[in-house]
């Protein structure tokens, strides 16, 4: 082998000799104090934020487009896809949490320290797709919210969120607690507006439970199959299972087997319990979008404009319509904060390729800024909104590359040791994989043969 050569040669533990040593977001690895003694709610507390961070990108800008037009078409019946979507999101992001405590890698870095440079770069190209799709979510919602609140026309309000990439630099200054006490307030925010929402509403509750028991028509009406992986894409996005991985490694939890066990079941609990909020979330979106349109014959309302203009005068609650738009506005703060922090631990992990956060936000909002400029000039705000959902499907075609990898390391015995997961665990990871996958080979067969 050539001196210049890579080794590509795995060692014991099945990851290749020349993986990069770095820890994932150096600057803010192990920052976070884990008390060492005192009652166990308090060492739990200091594992709380991760999960909430995570949850942001299962309740963005995205989801709301796919939950508005699920509701409206089709009433309560796509709210078992909502459950079903966060149940995965629960099994995923555990697993995602697992690796990245026990390898001290996140899932980036695993792949580029397990896969041949041919791999890694497609699994790369994957993952940057997704984002992108995910950034431009987040910039056609903020731009809508601006214009909502503000009156700002959508292409002054893209070019504006252009300007939140320095917003993480200021947070981050701030010290990861800080960015998380951030993140968790936007949330209450957003919790709030929709609870307020969902109590003037007042939706049936015996349909609205109907809603979450699964139905075959979801699988038969193309249309609706299209929304619902829309949702699956919305819900569980694959850049979040990058981040997941990393950000856990932020708690100063001790090195060894029992400090590693002790930091998987706190963070899991975290996350489980911040994904009980999205799921409330994200049904109340949808929930709100059948009680006040779909009942009342509007079931074309796709569009976040559409939704802000009728919800208060169906809803006969004057303040209906702006508390829609602050809560889309918080939600798309808070989905820049963990797309910056998910585009760095990808682009690093993935290339060991080290930009400054501020250029590699300026980058990926560019890319997506500039799609949402032609259509919103040649198709008007009808057009941001087919982009909107389109967006959220590509999500979904994103997620079995992060899914694949995701499962294979934590069922591989030498890459996690005593903590590799239940073979029953394993089974459920791989039908979740199983089910993204096929509802995605069926999505394609009916766009390319109708």
């Amino acid at each position: 082998m050539d001196a210049r050569s890579p080794d590509l040669t795995p060692d014991a533990a099945g990851w290749r000799a020349d993986a990069p040593k770095t820890k994932s977001l150096a600057e803010v690895n192990a920052s976070v104090a884990i008390p060492k003694a005192g009652v166990w709610w308090r060492r739990f507390l200091a594992f709380v934020g991760p999960g909430y961070m995570v949850s942001v990108g299962y309740m963005d800008p995205g989801n709301w487009a796919t939950d508005l037009a699920g509701g409206s078409k089709f009433g309560y019946t796509l709210l078992s896809v909502i459950l079903l979507s966060n149940l995965m999101a629960i099994v995923l992001q555990s697993l995602a949490a697992r690796l990245g405590i026990v390898t001290d890698r996140d899932l980036a870095q695993a792949c580029r320290a397990s896969y041949p440079p041919a791999v890694n770069v497609l699994l790369w190209l994957a993952c940057e797709a997704a984002i992108i799709a995910c950034d431009l979510a987040e910039v056609i919602g903020t731009a809508i919210a601006l214009k909502l609140l503000f009156g700002i026309p959508l292409i002054g309000g893209a070019l504006i969120a252009a300007l939140d990439a320095f917003l993480l630099l200021v947070l981050m200054n701030r010290g990861f607690r800080f960015l998380e006490a951030f993140v968790i307030a936007l949330l209450i925010v957003i919790a709030t507006c929709f609870t307020i929402q969902v109590v003037a509403a007042a939706p049936p509750v015996a349909e609205m439970l109907r809603g979450f028991v699964p139905s075959t028509e979801i699988f038969t009406n193309s249309e609706m199959l299209y929304i619902a992986i829309g949702i699956i894409g919305a819900t569980v996005m694959p850049h979040n299972l990058y981040l997941h991985s990393s950000i856990v490694q932020t708690r100063a939890y001790e090195r060894n087997d029992e400090g590693r066990r002790e930091a998987i079941k706190w963070a899991t609990t975290d996350s489980t319990i911040a994904l009980m909020l999205a799921l409330f979330i994200n049904a109340a979106i949808l929930v709100v979008a059948a009680a006040t349109f779909h009942k009342s014959g509007h079931s074309d309302v796709a569009e976040i404009g559409q939704a802000f203009e009728l919800l208060s005068p169906l809803l006969g609650l004057g303040i209906a319509s702006t508390l829609f738009a602050v809560a889309l506005l918080a939600s798309g703060l808070n989905s820049t904060v963990t797309a910056t922090l998910a585009g760095q631990i990808v682009m690093e992990g993935f290339l060991d390729l080290r930009l400054p956060s501020w250029a590699r936000r300026l980058l990926t909002r560019g890319i997506a800024i500039i799609p949402v400029i032609v259509v919103t000039a040649i198709y008007g705000e009808r057009g941001t909104a087919d982009l909107l959902v389109f967006s959220q499907v590509v999500l979904s075609m994103q997620l079995p590359f992060a899914v694949i990898p995701l499962v294979r390391f934590v069922s591989d015995r030498r890459k996690m040791g005593q903590f590799v997961i239940p073979a029953w665990v394993a089974a459920l990871a791989w039908i979740v994989a199983g089910v993204i996958v096929v509802l995605n080979i069926k999505l394609l067969a009916d766009t390319l043969f109708g």
